[in-house]
């Protein structure tokens, strides 16, 4: 049977925002590097890098 993944991560390809997949809470979470919440710009709509490239079927 195949298993199917979600990706774990996304960046926004305007602001650079980046997400992390929390699978505790089931939800995305900014990303911290070093400290740094990497939150890009608050008035972005975000467009995730959704490209086709991420393989869902291992």
């Amino acid at each position: 049977m195949a298993r199917i993944v979600s990706p774990t991560e996304r960046t926004c390809e305007c602001c650079g925002r980046r997400d992390v997949w929390d699978a505790a809470e089931t939800t995305w979470r900014i990303a911290v590097e070093d400290g740094e919440k990497l939150a890009g710009n608050p008035h972005c709509l975000h467009e995730w890098d959704i490209n086709g490239a991420f393989n869902p079927l291992p």
